[in-house]
């Protein structure tokens, strides 16, 4: 099979040693030849429909629907041609805001999956280890059967309820709402290890954890730097955006990878930093900027809390130290450290290769503390701009399909199950006896949060008494999720092996279904893709997008809201799950579950976003201005697009939506703001409230702590609300006042519901209180081991105990020599089972493989396209073809993480369902990667860990 070779300047010149010609890999993936764009290509009868429909005398009407792309969260707009029902044609929206008429080859292959022969198509269980038909009633009920056994012998939280990045943002609320009344809070999904940390390390630095500008906003920097992000291949359309800022404002980007990626062929300058070493390489820049004084001195002085304890710390950073831990020399920090003082507003863009790391959230509150030590947050062109990898990745995790949280980051207080029940229209005593009643250090498992994703594994693994739940998960609910994804895929195998149930909802059956040696046990359900289905995504700059139903469902596959339905009621909570959603036939009414989480995601302004309004929104793509997102004139005159949130108040209210956070410079009412006061008013006798900063228009002229009750009295401003909604308001707070009373006044008054604050250069409550460079638990470099040790061994964090020091201190350096590292590949997305299932995607890019430096290649003994086993420092071991290039250092080799369906040299084909095996198989990297988890999120390391590789011998 032909291994598709990237074309860079670093590129080794043997390309053509590799592989298969395209008929062969079209015969041995039993796709029918005859050239790319042959019918035979797409799922058949489709095809044929859409043919006759075009020869038909009289032609069968065109209807042009809308919908957002199903891939990363740029949030593209498509305009779908539907004929007969059956989707006939795309074309990417050139009156969009965000794509405007552009094109990944992932969005131009979108139609294929709405299409796609290689789905799932009807419900299928695995009995003695062959897959059967079972009808949609007899899966239920079995899967059902099964469960309510073991909640009765083990507890709800032996059920694990694994959520989705593809769930749209209805479907995200309903599912966490569904997890809180079967009564766990063992529910996650994707963001846990792909920004889990940004939201961490962002939230605790000014209030909220979402990119703080937009794509969009990017036309309006003079600087750029890229950390751990490779946006020419995982958002390839934000690369216009990027382009915009370079050609309008020769704006100078700095790409800072272990790698030269295809961003880092657009930049000015190319920085290779040493995999693991971002704080240090953060604290470098801030060394020259604090040392030449281009520091923002009256920004820090209004806006920001702790810098001095940052600059104490950066002082332990001199270039020769930053140069031994990163491999950065002097002249290249401080040029780039200039480049960024010299040219503001800048801002940062970062990725998974910034927070997939045991120090994920030391780096992430590093990256913020350089925009605020630059005065580069709350302005255009400035900021840090996070771009998320799924199309509703920000969604859901705003939604709550998180393990620690209820929706709107409510937590899991008392106050927060009371605040979210009254929503509900549920008594809380209900809620709270639905969950186990156990008391584990001094938590009840309602307030504690549960077991991460990440962690799954060793929720089965791990012994009983060791952990703060009454049993081990012995059922895992694949709900929208690859598997191949996460570490540890040795264990994870047997982990698999233990469950007494496992369930996958997908469109695919996914690595999860073939990667285990069950024989009974597993059951297949066959949800929709988004496009048989219609509601609102969070595209990564917070807007919210309506998707249009394109086509009904295909074959026997089902929604995923009617999937919750059908679950729930075989379970026994459906009627207060749906208590104020109507359900027609089996299926809850989208617009329904949209105004009830209006009705409480208060806290970052999710309320004001009705159904009608996102509508509107979409069927005025055309209005609004490509760059502030502004509506220009027309029925969306100066609102912004998506109203990203905060969207304060209620939807009458009528706010604009926040395109920038914290900015100061526009009145609250038209979207400004201001940082946000959530970590009290002052800490040690020193203030934490902002001085002499206010936004535009604000009536208090300095910092406030944020709304309640009793501020609105003492400011004699409650007599502004309502009679009734006084009596809502009473002894509530901006964020559990459900009728929106006390935000309305705060912004009448120009201020900002949520406080006026400064920003937080330290965080007290992390282990780390000022960002530390801590050596990864698995470094080659073990002289820096001792000097900058990682955390000792922690007996709880998400119920499980985590090791640290334990693993650091072994030294597998000399069996293990290579620094291993993972990302993406522009053909394919996540676990990569929809895109490698495409037929247009799969014939780019055939083959897994791993890139190693010529030097070690030639010292090992392999050539580029020969086969080699990759084996891990825990292990495991992949069998994939060598990619002999220059784009690694020397001691280093990287992995896409994209692929599945081998499994340490052996092809798992045959255990797929007949007929849905992907196009493209392939060993998945994380089988080879390590145990490492970020003492904050629990997020895993992906970027860095050690392995040795050998040539393969036939």
């Amino acid at each position: 099979m032909r291994l598709t070779k990237r074309s860079d300047k670093t590129q080794s010149s043997s390309a053509n040693t590799l592989g298969l010609s395209r008929r062969k890999f079209l015969k041995n993936t039993g796709i029918t030849t005859g050239g790319l764009a042959a019918a035979g290509f797409m799922a058949p009868g489709m095809m044929k429909k859409a043919e006759a429909a075009k020869t038909a005398p009289h032609g069968a009407p065109v209807e042009v629907k809308r919908t957002i792309c199903s891939h990363c969260s740029v949030g593209c707009g498509i305009y779908a041609e539907v004929q007969n029902g059956v989707w006939t044609g795309q074309e990417p929206a050139f009156d969009h805001p965000f794509n405007l008429g552009g094109h990944c080859a992932k969005g131009a292959a979108l139609r294929e999956h709405g299409h796609g022969d290689r789905r799932l198509k009807y419900p299928m269980k695995l009995v003695n280890g062959k897959w059967q038909k079972v009808s949609w009633d007899q899966a239920i009920d079995e899967i059902g059967d099964q469960m309510l056994k073991i909640r009765e012998q083990s507890g709800p939280d032996s059920v694990y309820w694994l959520g989705s990045a593809k769930f749209s943002n209805e479907q995200a609320y309903l599912f966490r709402k569904y997890a809180a009344l079967w009564g766990t809070n063992n529910v996650d999904h994707q963001a846990r290890i792909c920004h889990s940390t940004t939201v961490a390390g962002v939230a605790n630095t000014w209030g909220y954890g979402a990119m703080t500008n937009s794509f969009n906003d990017i036309h309006n920097c003079k600087s750029i730097i890229l950390i751990g992000s490779n946006p020419a291949e995982a958002h390839p359309v934000s690369l216009q955006h990027i382009f915009r800022a370079k050609e309008r404002n020769k704006a100078h980007i700095i790409c800072v990878d272990p790698r030269f990626t295809r961003t880092a062929a657009h930049a000015n300058e190319f920085i290779r930093i040493r995999p693991g070493s971002d704080v240090a390489f953060i604290w470098g820049l801030l060394w020259h900027i604090f040392a030449n004084g281009w520091e923002d001195k009256e920004f820090i002085k209004q806006r920001v809390y702790g810098m001095d304890e940052v600059k104490a710390e950066v002082a332990n950073w001199p270039p020769a130290e930053v140069e031994s831990v990163t491999g950065v020399s002097e002249e290249q920090m401080r040029r780039a450290a200039k480049e960024l003082a010299e040219n503001r507003p800048g801002t940062v863009i970062w990725c998974m290769g910034g927070t997939q790391h045991t120090t994920g959230n030391n780096n992430t509150r590093a990256y913020c503390i350089l925009m605020l030590a630059l005065g580069n947050m709350g302005k255009a062109g400035g900021g840090t701009n996070i771009f998320r990898g799924h199309d509703n990745v920000q969604g859901a995790t705003d939604l709550g399909v998180l393990s620690h949280t209820l929706p709107g980051y409510y937590g899991l207080s008392d106050g927060a199950w009371k605040h979210w029940s009254k929503v509900w229209d549920l008594d809380f005593d209900w809620v709270q006896s639905r969950f186990d009643q156990t008391i584990y250090r001094k938590l009840k498992p309602m307030n504690n949060a549960g077991i991460p994703v990440s962690r799954w594994v060793d929720g089965v693994l791990e012994q009983t008494d060791r952990m703060d739940q009454k049993d081990n998960i012995r059922a895992m609910v694949y709900w929208g999720h690859a598997v191949n994804s996460q570490t540890r895929g040795v264990e994870m195998k047997k982990a698999m092996e233990k469950l007494d149930l496992m369930v996958i909802v997908d469109p695919y059956p996914t690595h999860a279904a073939v990667m285990h040696d069950k024989k009974d046990g597993v059951y297949l359900l066959p949800a929709t893709t988004q496009f048989e289905t219609y509601g609102s995504v969070t595209a990564s700059n917070r807007s919210m997008q309506w998707r249009d139903k394109i086509v009904e469902p295909l074959f026997e596959s089902k929604p995923d809201h009617v999937i919750m339905y059908k679950f729930a009621k075989k379970l026994g909570f459906d009627n207060q799950l749906f208590k104020n959603i109507e359900v027609k036939g089996d299926e809850p009414v989208i617009e329904d579950i949209t105004r009830e989480f209006n009705k409480g995601m208060w806290t970052i302004g999710y309320t004001g976003q009705s159904p009608e309004r996102l509508k509107l929104h979409q069927q005025n793509w055309h209005t609004f201005n490509d760059t502030t997102l502004k509506g220009e004139g027309g029925p969306l005159n100066n609102e912004y697009y998506g109203m990203p949130w905060p969207c304060w108040g209620t939807p009458e209210m009528g706010h604009p939506g926040t395109p920038i956070l914290y900015d100061t410079s526009k009145p609250v009412a038209e979207g400004g703001l201001t940082f946000r006061a959530r970590f009290g008013v002052e800490r040690d006798g020193v203030s934490l409230l902002a001085n002499g900063s206010f936004s535009k228009g604000s009536e208090i002229k300095d910092g406030y702590p944020e709304f309640n009750d009793a501020l609105l009295k003492k400011l004699g401003w409650w007599d502004d609300l309502t009679t009734e909604e006084k009596a809502a308001a009473e002894g509530k707070n901006w964020k559990t006042d459900l009728s929106g009373g006390i935000q309305r006044v705060a912004i009448k008054h120009g201020c900002a519901p949520f406080g006026n604050a400064k920003a937080r250069a330290v965080v007290w409550t992390f282990p780390d209180k000022v960002p530390l460079h801590r050596e990864p638990l698995y470094s080659s470099r073990r002289d820096l081991v001792s000097k900058y040790p990682t955390w000792d061994d922690a007996e709880s964090m998400y119920r499980l105990p985590t090791l640290y020091k334990s693993i650091q201190d072994k030294d597998v350096s000399n069996e293990y020599p290579m620094t291993l590292t993972s990302g993406r590949l522009v053909e394919y997305e996540g676990g990569g089972e929809e895109t490698r299932s495409n037929p247009w995607l799969a014939e780019l890019q055939q083959e897994m493989f791993v890139e190693v430096n010529p030097a070690d290649a030639n010292t090992i003994g392999f050539k580029d396209g020969e086969d080699v086993w990759v084996t891990g420092a825990e292990g495991g071991r992949i069998k994939v073809k060598a990619l002999v290039t220059r784009r690694v250092d020397p001691g280093v080799a990287f992995l896409p993480f994209h692929f599945g369906g081998k499994f340490q040299g052996k092809d798992l084909t045959d255990k797929y369902p007949e007929g849905a095996a992907p196009y493209v198989v392939g060993e998945a990297a994380n089988t080879a990667m390590t145990y490492g988890y970020d003492p904050v999120t629990n997020m895993q390391e992906t970027k860095v860990s050690l392995c040795k590789i050998e040539k393969a011998t036939a």
